[in-house]
Order: structure tokens, then sequence, then C-alpha cells
């Protein structure tokens, strides 16, 4: 499973790990990454999403029916 989110697109950052020193390492910021079911009640099933923790809140405001559009939109599978 890649850590990318199906609604936002928010994926891993790269940067560095600066030491006490200063000596600079590479480092990654994942984000936080669900897999989550939800009922389509317009196509009478569950979908699975990945999602971040700020598209879970979207989806629990502006609704399933509406994300899985802007998912489709995107050209992403659903």
């Amino acid at each position: 499973m890649s850590a990318h989110c199906q609604l936002t697109g928010t994926a891993p950052v790269f940067g560095n790990r600066v030491s006490h020193s200063h000596r600079r390492t590479r480092r990654r910021w994942s984000p936080n990454i669900q897999n989550r079911r939800y009922w389509l009640p317009g196509e009478g099933r569950f979908v699975r999403l990945t999602l971040s923790a700020k598209a879970i809140k979207t989806v629990d405001k502006i609704g399933v029916e509406a994300v899985v559009a802007r998912i489709r939109a995107r050209g992403g599978k659903v």
C-alpha cells in the first residue's frame, strides 16, 4: 500500500534530519493514511478508500457521494 491519499493526493514529503552537530541525513514525513470502508447508497455497495486524516474529516462534512465523485473526476478508480 502506498502512503497516498485518494482524495487530497497527500503523499510523503522528504527532507533532512539535522543533528546537533548540523550533519544532514535524509528523512521522510509520512501522512496519516487510513483505510476506510464506506457505504455508497447510490450504488448499493461498500467502497474501500485510502484516505488521510484530513480527508476523513472532509468525507464527514460533504458526504461520501461527493467524495467519490471528486475522486472519479480526478481519474481515480473507486
